[in-house]
Formats: structure tokens, sequence, C-alpha cells
């Protein structure tokens, strides 16, 4: 038997049960074990344990009409939901509730592409709609727009938004909540809204001017549990003429610092999308025993005995790619002038002329993009990177048979920023019983005002030892980093209430705001309760 809500007896959820079947018809409500069971996390650090977050069943809408009596029904009889676009949140969730019992609302059927407008560069999709979908909509149209993509491409353009998932392009693009424009909702009590333009009595506005008139009030529906979205309208990115990526090395370590600085101009000023740092130094240790004996002393190497080090075999200490879209003549002049200015102030500095491509790319090229690059960076969706996911890495020692998740902690977009937090976070996770990459760890750089030293943890099917060590890692590493002023900007399940918890200035007004909101919007408690780290009242004690 499913897991039931709490507080509700079987007798009451059958009922409960029967009135969605009415509203969406038999077919489409999943109750069997065997259904419920394919809403599990996929990769939960919890799993076959008490703790298991597990649904007590689905139901899947196919319009908003159903999503509204879904609605109306889960308050009637106090049923809590958790709405999921397509489920595909792998290491923050999956498919799973955060509140075991809760009756997940699958949204894979409302999968319409409404509107893509080449000309305002924008579209209108529903909750169902993958990056995949929306990708093959443009292309067999022909038209000149791109969608920013994440990896995988399966997952939903909404959903990934609404959970602050990031891109690959230019900064303005990859941040997919930030480049939504307009969005309808189903409110705790079943009612329709809809924000920004898209709240006038007509819908050409819609993907034009996300702010409206009034308090905007969209950015509330991102990780959070205040309705269930059924549109969003998005920006596109206008599909450039051509594009063009370059490799700038630099010798010591401490010249992260001045390119860092680089980097970060260059981007404000709109020339370059996302950079990608590496460290062709550390990449070279399993190479170098001299390396790993200098990084293996007591008290670890000093910038200096690196500096030496990577001088005596010709290894640069740093690396970033930077990528460029737009004009040929341009985009060939803005890389010129990247190297000028980063030449003239990192002595030693070099550069590498990276491929360079016109679009529309022809099915050799894509092949080949995808051969030696990422295609999420020329807007096309793919599913590769699981070919080098979830494997075993220095961070991740454990085979991790049952995937991984992931600390995602948001630091300043310093060079200052990224030595301190290798050196902090490694120490965090030998605290905590595993390795860092402590002297080359780098950022991801998927949003363009902050950087990210995201990590995973393994998750095993077969070992729960596992699962309890990494559990506890995470708990060690974000106390650690909250400590030091670094949030995290997505969390698996178990976490929430802890991410949450360290933004916590004046007594954790932002969470009391927020549950204030939440008793006043949904005083049943029905929609996703606990994402986010917000509880209805009716819960809030025993999970505080």
């Amino acid at each position: 038997m499913a897991t039931l809500p709490p507080g509700i007896s079987s007798a009451e959820f059958e009922t409960a049960l029967g009135k969605f079947e009415e509203a969406v018809g038999e077919e489409w409500v999943f109750k069997s074990d065997e259904d419920v069971a394919l809403y599990r996390d996929a990769y939960s650090p919890e799993r076959d344990e008490p703790t298991e977050r597990l649904a007590s069943a689905a139901v899947a809408p196919v319009t908003v009409e159903q999503v509204q009596q879904i609605v109306r029904i889960a308050n009637e009889h106090r049923i809590p939901l958790y709405p999921i676009s397509t489920g595909k949140n792998l290491g923050y969730g999956g498919s799973a509730p955060i509140l075991s019992g809760s009756v997940v609302v699958d949204l894979k059927r409302m999968n319409r592409i409404l509107s893509v407008d080449e000309g305002r560069c924008s579209c209108v999709v529903e909750p169902g709609v993958s990056y995949f979908d929306l990708y093959d909509h443009i292309q067999q149209r022909g038209l000149k727009v791109w969608v920013d993509c994440p990896d995988p491409g399966w997952g939903s353009v909404v959903g990934n938004a609404l959970d602050h998932g990031v891109g690959y392009t230019y900064g303005q693009y990859r941040d997919h909540f930030g480049s939504h424009c307009g969005m309808e909702v189903v409110l705790p009590n079943g009612e329709v809204m809809r924000t920004g333009m898209a709240a006038l009595a007509n819908d050409n506005q819609w993907a034009d001017y996300k702010y409206g008139f009034g308090p905007y009030v969209a950015g509330l529906f991102g990780q959070a549990n205040f309705g269930i979205v059924t549109k969003m309208g998005f920006w596109l990115l206008p599909e450039p003429e051509a594009y063009r990526r370059g490799m700038v090395y630099v010798p010591k370590r401490r010249d992260l610092i001045p390119l860092v600085d680089h980097v970060n101009y260059l981007e404000n000023l709109g020339l370059i999308g996302q950079p990608g740092f590496r460290s062709p130094l550390g990449a070279s240790r399993a190479r170098e025993p001299e390396l790993r004996a200098l990084l293996e002393k007591p008290g670890g190497p000093t910038d200096e005995e690196l500096d030496r080090f990577a001088e005596s075999k010709g290894i640069p200490s740093w690396g970033v790619e930077l990528q460029f879209y737009g004009p040929e003549k341009t985009i060939a002049g803005s890389w010129d002038y990247a190297k000028e200015r980063i030449a003239a102030s990192i002595p030693g500095a070099t550069f590498e002329d990276g491929v360079a491509y016109r679009f529309p790319l022809t099915e050799a090229q894509k092949a080949e993009v995808q051969r030696v690059h990422r295609l999420v960076d020329v807007g096309v969706p793919n599913m590769s990177i699981f070919s080098i996911a979830g494997g075993r890495t220095e961070q991740n020692p454990d085979h991790a048979d049952g995937g991984q998740f992931y600390f995602a902690p948001m630091i300043p977009r310093t060079g200052e920023a990224v030595l301190e937090a290798g050196r902090v976070l490694a120490e965090a996770y030998r605290e905590a019983g595993l390795p860092y990459n402590d002297h080359f760890a780098l950022p991801a750089c998927w949003h363009y005002r902050a950087f990210i030293m995201i990590t995973s943890l393994p998750v095993s099917r077969l070992d729960p030892e596992v699962n309890r060590r990494s559990r506890a890692a995470f708990e060690h590493i974000a106390r650690v980093a909250a400590e030091h002023g670094w949030g995290e900007y997505r969390s698996p399940p178990f976490g929430v209430d802890l991410v949450m918890g360290a933004y916590s200035f004046n007594d954790h007004a932002l969470r009391r705001f927020c549950e204030t909101l939440k008793d006043a919007v949904d005083p049943n408690g029905i929609i996703a309760a606990g994402r986010g780290g917000i509880w209805p009242r009716h819960i809030r004690e025993s999970n505080a």
C-alpha cells in the first residue's frame, strides 16, 4: 500500500481519489504500488529508509480546468499536492514530493507549445514541454531563434526555470527563471492568475514585458509553493551569425585573481557567453608524481612552490575558455580585444584559438561539436551529460550506483573567493571524511554575477552507509559554507530546512515573511509542502 497523506484516513483518501478520477479520467490517476513507485526520487540518498519521501498517488491533468478541479478537491479533503512538470529534477529530488504522502500532480500531458515568435524572440509553453520539444518545434519551422538548454535536455522548460535552473550561452538567457516573461498560475484556492503583461485581457504582449503594473509577484512561484504554474513565457536568443571559442592560459597561481576580473569585465559588457575555468596544472596530477608528493606534504604546498613546479614543467596554472556569439567580424574583434587586454596585465599569458562556426550548423558540424565539446553551447539539447556523470571522481570516490545529489553554494565572483572557498571547503570535506580538490577547485559559471562551487555526493542503492555518509557530509559542509556567507541556490529535499535556515538575517525574516504568505494564500497547506523550506502552519512545528 502506498504512503497515505499525513492525517488522512484510507477511506477519506479513496474518496478523494475517486473525485480526481471524475476530474481527469480514471486512467490518469495512478494509485497502484507499481505506478506510484515510478515517482520515487531516482537519486534519493534516503532510499529504502524510513525518511525516504514517497508519493501516495499521482494525477495527470491535461487542461488548466482539470488542474483547478484537482486543487479544489484537495482543499475539500486536505490532500497535499506536489506539482511536477516532467519530474526530471535529478540530484534535487526528481519527481518525489518533499512531504511524504503527497499526491503528485504530474503536468507532463500539458505539453502544448502555444507560440514561438521569431521576430520578438519569445515563446509561451506549458509545463510538459521539454527542451527537445521546443528545439524540434523551432527546427521544423526553420525559425532563427535558440532556446538556452541545461544538461540534460529531456527536462521541462518551465520546470527548470521554476527551480532556478541554468544553461550555457549568454548570462541573460542561461538564467532560465530570469529569462521568463509572464506566467499563468492556478492558485491554492483554484483560481487562475496571470502575471505581468499576461494579466491583461488579451495575450498580445504576454512575453514582451515581465513586470506589468504594480508588485512583481512572479518571483514568488520559483522554488516555492504558492501555486501551480500552467503556462510560462520565455525570451529566446536570436540565432547568431557565428560562434567561436578561445582559450586563455596564465602561468601562476595568483594569476587567477586578475584573470577572473578580466573575464567578469568581458561578460558584464556582453562580449562573451559562459566562461569555463580549468586548471591544466591540476589535471596533470595523475601523471606527475612530483606534484602529487608536493600536494600531500604536511600543510600543503605554498603558492610559490606550485608556481616553481608549474614553470619547470611548462604547465599553466589556470585556463579559461571564452565563448563568443554574434556577427563573424564582431566576435573576431572581441577575441582580439580579450587577448590584448589580458596580455597587457598578466605576464606570461598565452592564447589558443578554438573552433569557429557559422550558423545554421550542418549535421556533420553538430556531430563534430558533440564529439569535442558541448552541443548546449550552441543551443542544441542532448543527453550526453549521462556519459560523464555519476562515476568515480576525486570528490565522489564511491561508485555512485544510485546517482548523486549536489552541494551548490554561491560565492562572490572573484579569484580571491575561489581560492578561499577551495581552502575552506577542502577542510570541511576532510572533517566529513571525504576528499576535495582543494588546490585546484574551480567554480561553475552558470550565473553571471556569482560563482557556484558545486560538487556532487554519491548515492547508492546497494549500500545505505554511503547515503548516510553523504547526507552527513552535506549537512556539515552546508553549515560551514553558511558561516562564511555562502548560501546554496538549490537543495535536495532532505536539506531544504537547513539551506533555508542559513538565510537567517533578522531572526529569519525572509522565512517568516514566506510563511505569512503561505498561511494567507494556502490556509489548508495543500501545495508543495516544504518546497523552498516553506511549510504550512499545521505541520510547521514538526518540520522545524
